[in-house]
């Protein structure tokens, strides 16, 4: 039987241009095509991935543009793979091109990096490699190339509309060694109408951030007001940085005045590492002379419930619990439609608590505020015992494999499609102490761990099929 770390090596090039490849491919959600649900980009890097596949010498589907799979072996039971292909938008701010798949310093540059594209095609090699070391299988493998994962899983809600959920697997998608709970997702809106008035200064425009689940590193906010009035407003926002520090700053826009708030980006699973330009930009608005009435409200809400925490607490939903840790709570976008303010959040609950105590808890401190709740997303957390032997043998091929005895199975209050699949761990790909990048300018993946982990993968699925 072939080596494993030989085969794989041998294919170095080919697994590391083919990230790269993939990465040049800018696969953010965008306006539905015909036969394409999610966008041109995003259907581009699933009829790569599909035919690079298909190269290797593996059979493939595409299930109507919504996602994708990979089959090899035999056997009752399936063990599914599930990665996705899909990219949060890039932010700004990189040292190097976000859809570039550009090499420094061995490593690889580029959105999807490693949330998911480096991983994804880790997973695709790993099978290659069973394939070539004659692996018996006793039970069939199953790579599932989803395309919506960052928006609201309508990929997977489609396919296991058309083929059977595999009975066990893992999703590469998080970090090693193995992730055994997950909490639970929730993404809604607060909706607050905006009313005219007399004040001197009125809200022309809002908006700020990307998506729910990330920290919001961008925020703007135009306002009309009379000339004599655009000095004032220039002190108190000199005096407010002064005070705070935050990166703000005051430009003309025409006859109007631009306040523009520099945060810094991070998965809004941990909000915690970044610096949120929305709640900078309102916590300002909240002390502002002058200001339309009706926004200075609004301002004022969010700067006594929300402010800059993280966890909840002041919001009605500071829940923790022992298995899982504190709540996170993630303020990810802000929009005006027409009068309509509109405040897009994530939270990531304790994995014992169930949702709609996040919900209640917010609705009794929206209480005759005006602002309305508007659920968008709920995702039931994931938990599987450390005791099980799924577990048991992940965690035993990641010791084997990296000599790392101290590292215990964890829990996260990231997301994974491990939680679409009846029992399925997230498994990889960020080895312990490395940093954080998904989400975030510069994300990246070093080579020598890309190859690391399409070593572990394999020796993975060998033990998850070959019944040793």
């Amino acid at each position: 039987m072939k080596d494993a770390a030989t085969i794989i090596e041998n294919h170095r090039e080919k697994i590391v241009q083919t990230v790269c490849d993939l990465i040049r491919i800018k696969s953010v959600k965008s306006a539905e095509m015909p036969g394409k649900p999610f966008g041109e980009g995003v259907n581009q890097a699933l009829e790569y991935m599909l035919e690079e596949s298909e190269n290797i010498g593996f059979k493939t589907e595409n299930v109507d543009g919504y996602a994708g799979h990979v089959d090899y072996g035999d056997g009752e039971e399936t063990l599914g793979i599930l990665v996705h292909l899909d990219v949060v938008p890039e932010g700004e701010d990189w040292i190097y091109p976000p859809f570039g798949g550009e090499i420094h310093e061995d490593k690889i540059y580029g959105r999807g990096a490693i949330d998911n594209k480096g991983p994804a095609v880790a997973s695709l090699y790993a099978l290659k490699a069973i394939k070539e070391m004659g692996i018996e299988t006793k039970r069939k493998i199953r790579i599932i190339f989803g395309t919506d994962e960052e928006s609201g899983w309508k990929d997977l809600e489609y396919y296991f509309q058309h083929y059977p959920k595999p009975d066990l697997g893992f999703s590469p998608d998080a970090s090693f060694p193995v992730i055994h709970g997950e909490k639970g997702i929730q993404i809604f809106n607060l909706l607050y109408t905006m009313q005219q008035d007399e004040q001197p200064i009125q809200l022309v425009r809002i908006k700020g951030g990307n998506a729910a689940n990330m920290v919001a590193d961008r925020c703007e906010v135009e306002l009309s007001m009379a000339e004599n009035i655009k000095q004032m407003l220039g002190n108190d926002l000199e005096e407010f940085i002064k005070k705070t520090g935050y990166d703000l700053e005051l430009e003309p826009a025409g006859e109007n005045m631009v306040i523009k708030a520099k945060g810094i980006s991070a998965h809004g699973s941990r909000p915690e590492k970044g610096k949120n330009a929305i709640s900078h930009l309102l916590l300002f608005l909240a002390q502002c002379p002058g200001l339309n009435e009706s926004l200075k409200k609004f301002a004022a809400f969010y700067e006594e419930k929300i402010g800059t925490e993280v966890n909840g607490q002041s919001i009605g939903c500071g829940f923790e619990d022992d298995l899982s840790g504190k709540l996170a709570f993630n303020v990810g976008k802000i929009e005006m439609n027409q009068d309509q303010l509109i405040l897009s959040i994530n939270t990531r609950s304790p994995i014992t608590l169930k949702a709609e105590c996040v919900f209640e808890g917010i609705r009794k401190e929206l209480q005759e505020t005006g602002i309305h709740l508007e659920i968008e997303e709920n995702i039931e957390p994931l938990y599987v015992p450390v005791e099980d032997e799924l577990v048991k043998q992940l965690m035993e091929v990641y010791r084997t494999e990296t000599g790392d005895l101290e590292s215990q199975p964890i829990t996260i209050g990231g997301g994974t499609y491990a939680r679409a699949l009846p029992k399925a761990v997230a498994f990889g790909a960020l080895f312990p102490g490395q940093e954080e990048l998904a989400h975030q300018k510069n994300e990246c993946i070093e080579i020598k761990d890309l190859m690391k982990m399409t070593l572990i993968y394999t020796k993975a699925i060998e033990a998850l099929v070959s019944g040793k």
